[in-house]
């Protein structure tokens, strides 16, 4: 476990310098007072600063990696994970993987990753205060499945318009019908929006 003991005039500015160098919140902590601060004599013959332990006991990283690896393991699947905190978002690609198991990573329309996203996402945050969202991903799969999306919607915009009629594209999950919506929120005479229920639900494009 990741942990660093800092010095500083009081235990609370001890804590506050270790939660910064370690990038964790109080509650991710356990802090060990090793000294409390002492003004000494006069305030400077003997004085000391307080001296705390800091140690990461709820490491989002730590548990992002052990959980997928052993998701991998059970799954048989040989990769090496890149996982990056940034704020209240944790970044996670999965790379290093043979093509022959990339599929079955991703699923159908990315459905696997989504769903191991989802069971991550609740094991990061079970007990916390604050919600860490976890951004998951497969060599770049993501970029590649919003620019396909986009390019979607431009077509199926364009036979909205043509046609006249609108254009039900077929169900998709709540992140990709976004990247639609998205995509054609800014298109003059077109106008967008979801119907259906879970997981069947799809966007329709119209035009105005």
């Amino acid at each position: 476990m990741k942990y660093v003991i800092k010095q500083s005039k009081n235990v609370d500015d001890a804590i506050q310098e270790a939660l910064l160098e370690l990038d964790a919140k109080m509650e991710d902590v356990n802090v060990e007072i090793i000294e409390e601060a002492n003004r000494g004599l006069f305030g400077i013959i003997g004085a000391k600063e307080a001296k705390v332990k800091v140690t990461v006991v709820n490491d989002p990283v730590d548990i992002s990696n052990k959980f997928l690896n052993n998701i991998l393991m059970h799954m048989m699947v040989k990769a090496s994970l890149d996982i990056k905190r940034d704020g209240d978002t944790l970044y996670i690609d999965i790379q290093d993987v043979d093509p022959s198991n990339k599929g079955i990573l991703i699923g159908k329309r990315g459905n696997t990753l989504d769903s191991v996203q989802y069971l991550l996402s609740l094991a990061i945050n079970k007990g916390r205060d604050d919600y860490i969202k976890v951004v998951m991903d497969v060599g770049g799969y993501r970029e590649k499945r919003e620019k396909t999306l986009e390019r979607l919607a431009k077509k199926m915009a364009d036979k909205a318009v043509r046609s006249g009629r609108p254009v039900r594209l077929e169900p998709m999950n709540p992140y990709e019908r976004r990247i639609i919506h998205s995509s054609l929120q800014n298109s003059n005479g077109i106008t967008t929006y979801s119907e259906g229920e879970e997981p069947y639900r799809r966007v329709v494009i119209q035009s105005k």
